[in-house]
């Protein structure tokens, strides 16, 4: 019996060796040896005793025994021979008695390399056992700037909480996102119980994933299990076992085929660019196109109307909607969805109630909207935010910096001083370039002014004060007020020495325009709007060409100030002008766009820098609010700390 498996791995070994080959790739097993000898080492720490993935067993420490094998640990020598019967002998004892002695590893950038045990490795690695005990020297290379040797680093940061070899991701960030998936504060031991669990789950999704031919992608193993925990969470993901996790995965296998693609984004800027990919062709295989009359509708909002000028403002756009479409389609409202499980919850009350087009309207919701998309694939969603790369939802977010841009112009140009106040809120996607198009607006006409930054979500202290203790007369605040709470501090306003304001300009978001160019589109026979899902993720990043947003000036603007805002609003709308042309510096005067060129919508959306007559900077997360923390790590902008020039 044993003899026959050794030829089976032998085969295997032969075909792996003549893959290589023709690949021009090493057919044998890389020497740990040989990589140290033009390594610095900072480092060498004994870990004892534990358990090595064996997908993480990849080499030798010396040349010894490397052409015994071919370069996926399987054997290469006849099988008549003293090693093939080793090797068998081996087989027998794990088949009936189990191999329990531990080898001995080297472990070297998250690989390990095998001093002694080399046969028992290639037995385990045959019979597709997870994991092996091993004694293990940890070999630490010099700290450097190279994308590994960073990744490196933070997965060292990882082990000395978990313990735990059994991930390795291959984008910088993903360990502190997976232990906030899992709950875990990044500098607090795991228990014993923790270990075992994560353990456990890991070894069933790495199942799973062969079951589902993952090993066909290019996606590791661990970014896969990320992805996954972002869709159905640590919670559900521990307790279950290897059948349930592998038909989870068929469910939303989507997802991770687009994350095997590298998940980009498509932003669609244009509802025009959307008209015109509908054809003859399209409308006539979008036989099932739905009809306004088919729709029925849920809005999902993480607080109240009453409580949330952002909730508000979308309960104004579904107003909107329910007056446009009187008779023809229905809507209903769900307030206060804060948790995953009040968000699972309204979508699963919408649901239920009959409703096939959910628009669930905070970023905060974009997990749990995926979840639900996966469980219920015959049911739109939609969710309002940017930057998410999910394809089995759509997400939809407006070009707010257009209308700041014209604030600013117009700060400006009413203002007599050269200082303009400005109050943001959380420093996320879209929120920079809301403050950097501000500053630039107001530098076109002042190029004089400054910008005096303050952050409402920053604990402790209260921003609307500190600019009017600084003298701040003209600001530019939230852009809508909540009903419950009339307040004259929104939009652009002006302070009087006795306190009185004067609302001046405001922004407005038109979602009621932004959800009936939705509709349109699902209704209009659309394929990207009909069959986007299960096939990218795509993001409506509609702005002033889309009338979604605007800026609404008051009779008393000075006439010739409110000609050239209507001129730069139309040239804006056409596209004839774009806030973000160059050249454009940030503080320090640091180069961000050249004379000539304009920033990319990728640039834009993800900016980190603040420009150069902004008198401010971005808080740490530290700094802010419980609340606007969550919003941020969700969200937040990627601030490159090893950038020393910004």
């Amino acid at each position: 019996m044993a003899v026959n498996d050794y030829i089976t791995a032998l085969k295997q070994g032969r075909r792996s060796y003549q893959s290589a080959l023709t690949k021009g790739e090493y057919p044998y097993l890389p020497v740990l040896d040989d990589i140290l000898s033009y390594t610095e080492i900072a480092s060498i720490e004994n870990l004892g005793i534990i358990d090595i993935p064996l997908a993480k067993i990849i080499g030798t420490k010396t040349a010894g025994r490397t052409n015994a094998f071919a370069n996926n640990f399987m054997p290469l020598l006849p099988d008549g021979s003293e090693f093939g019967m080793k090797w068998s002998s081996l087989y027998d004892h794990q088949v009936h008695d189990g191999i329990r002695d531990p080898i001995v590893a080297y472990e070297f950038m998250n690989q390990f390399y095998v001093q002694e045990g080399n046969k028992r490795v290639s037995v385990m690695k045959y019979l597709s056992t997870y994991s092996i005990p091993g004694t293990v020297t940890r070999l630490v290379p010099r700290k450097t700037e190279e994308k590994e040797n960073r990744l490196y680093y933070e997965f060292l940061d990882f082990y000395e909480v978990s313990q735990s070899y059994d991930v390795w991701f291959s984008k910088e960030g993903s360990y502190k996102k997976l232990l906030k998936l899992m709950g875990k504060k990044e500098s607090k031991p795991w228990t014993d119980d923790d270990k075992l669990t994560f353990h456990s789950a890991c070894y069933s999704f790495a199942e799973a994933f062969r079951m589902a031919h993952g090993e066909k992608l290019e996606l590791s193993v661990s970014d896969a299990f990320l992805v996954y925990l972002e869709v159905y969470g640590y919670e559900q993901v521990k307790s279950e076992t290897e059948n349930e996790m592998h038909q989870a995965l068929q469910k939303m296998w989507t997802e991770i085929t687009l994350a095997d693609q590298g998940s980009q984004v498509e932003l669609i800027q244009d509802p025009e660019t959307e008209k015109s990919k509908s054809s003859i062709l399209n409308r006539l295989i979008s036989s099932g196109t739905p009809t306004p009359e088919s729709l029925k509708i849920a809005f999902i909002y993480k607080k109240t109307p009453d409580t949330s000028s952002w909730a508000y403002a979308h309960e104004l756009g579904r107003l909107y909607i329910e007056q446009l479409y009187a008779g023809k389609l229905q809507t209903m409202a769900i307030g206060s969805a804060d948790t995953d499980d009040e968000v699972a919850s309204a979508i699963e009350q919408a649901i239920i109630e009959g409703c096939n087009l959910i628009f669930t309207t905070s970023s905060q919701m974009v997990n749990q909207s995926v979840r639900s998309a996966v469980l219920h694939p015959k049911v739109k969603i939609y969710n309002c935010s940017i930057k998410m790369s999910y394809s089995s939802i759509c997400t939809y977010y407006a070009r707010m910096y257009e209308s700041k841009f014209l604030m600013g112009a117009i700060a400006a140009a009413l203002s007599r001083t050269d200082k303009l106040g400005y109050v943001a809120d959380y420093p996320i996607y879209g929120t920079i370039a809301n403050i950097n198009a501000f500053a630039l607006g107001a530098k076109m006409i002042n190029p004089y002014v400054e910008i005096h930054l303050e952050w409402s979500k920053i604990r402790g202290l209260n921003a609307r004060k500190r600019l009017e203790l600084a003298g701040v007369v003209f600001v530019s605040d939230s852009d809508m007020i909540t009903p419950e709470h009339a307040s004259r501090e929104y939009g652009l306003y002006s302070r009087k020495e006795d306190g009185t304001l004067t609302n001046l300009a405001t922004p407005i978001w038109d979602w009621g325009k932004f959800y009936e160019r939705i509709i349109k589109n699902i209704c209009g026979g659309n394929m990207e709007a009909n069959a986007q899902k299960g096939k990218k993720a795509v993001n409506y990043w509609w702005g002033m060409s889309a009338d979604v947003i605007d800026v609404i000036c008051p009779k008393t603007m000075p006439h010739g100030t409110h000609r050239l805002i209507e001129f730069l609003k139309s040239s804006i709308r056409a596209g004839a002008f774009h806030p973000f042309d160059g050249p454009i510096y940030s503080q320090g005067g640091v180069m961000q766009c050249k004379e000539g060129a304009s920033l990319s919508a990728e640039e834009i959306i993800t900016m980190d820098w603040l420009a150069e007559n902004v008198i401010g900077k971005i808080p740490e997360l530290e700094e802010l609010t419980e609340e606007a923390q969550a919003l941020v790590r969700l969200q937040g902008i990627k601030i490159d700390e090893n950038n020393t020039e910004k």
